[in-house]
């Protein structure tokens, strides 16, 4: 499939999916938000792909809406409003819900929606050179399609701050505060997100999938019986299932288990050269 404002590369499970908007700093628009929901769709029926990583060309990750976008929005009634916001919102539960693993390379700048960007993946590094701003009061605004995955990623206190004053702040504040769970130099931007994917891809494409339900389902969610119940239930099946009888006889007989395979051959392709 072409598309107009990303891009995607692949290789060894991981696909890179590059916002591609340089020129306007990496901010979406309606084309750009229908193009990353329908690639994050087809990435996750691709089995050969494994983890996902959203990154963004050129100096910046994302700056946040398109002014001419804001322009054509600021003209429409409230319920084409409704409509374009519920398209954006969709897109972010689409990659929150995504069944495999995805990681948000953040350098530059992260504004509005470019922060619900990175909070919606499960995880995010960045540099530490790049700046954050939730700015949406500033214009009038609230941030509040992406609330939900922001509070979820910095706390309910830090967002309190940081939405009612649309402050600059640093990626080491984003770090303290939980938005990335780690920051690097820009030169080693890329050395750390490789290096989680080398861990990413170690682990089950279904039992990940199930780890990142029960993480969505447990969260915030009270500890009683039912709750119980359902993790038990859910261990349970795992333990009969084919990766999980794989990966325990794997761990026993001192081997690699079966979704190990590709990554094995890929890197005897590479050792050969």
């Amino acid at each position: 499939m072409g598309y107009q404002s990303i891009e995607i590369q692949m290789g060894d499970g991981v696909a890179v999916l590059w916002l591609n908007r340089p020129k306007l700093r990496n901010a979406f628009d309606e084309t750009m938000i229908a193009e990353v929901t329908a690639a994050f769709d087809a990435l996750e029926r691709d089995p050969a792909v494994r983890t996902i990583v959203l990154a963004g060309k050129g100096k910046v990750f994302c700056a946040g809406a398109d002014l001419d976008w804001m322009k054509r929005m600021k003209g429409m009634s409230r319920e084409e409003n409704r409509e374009d916001a519920l398209a954006f919102a969709k897109m972010l539960h689409r990659i929150y819900t995504l069944a495999k693993p995805t990681v948000a390379r953040v350098h530059g700048a992260a504004y509005a929606g470019g922060i619900g960007l990175l909070a919606a993946c499960d995880i995010a590094v960045a540099s530490n050179d790049t700046e954050f701003c939730l700015s949406e009061v500033k214009l009038g605004l609230a941030p509040a399609t992406i609330s939900p995955y922001v509070v979820a990623a910095m706390g309910e206190r830090a967002a309190r701050r940081y939405c009612v004053t649309a402050e600059r702040f640093t990626a080491a504040e984003a770090y303290r505060i939980g938005l990335v769970q780690e920051i690097a130099l820009p030169a080693e931007l890329d050395g750390t997100v490789n290096v989680i994917l080398g861990e990413l891809v170690q682990g089950a494409p279904g039992a990940q999938a199930s780890a990142k339900e029960i993480v969505r389902t447990v969260a915030g969610a009270p500890i009683d019986d039912r709750l119980i119940a359902q993790t038990a239930e859910r261990i349970a099946a795992l333990r009969v299932s084919d990766e999980g009888q794989e990966g325990m006889a794997a761990f026993f007989e001192k081997r690699k288990p079966a979704w190990m395979a590709p990554f094995a051959k890929s890197k005897a392709k590479r050792a050969k050269k």
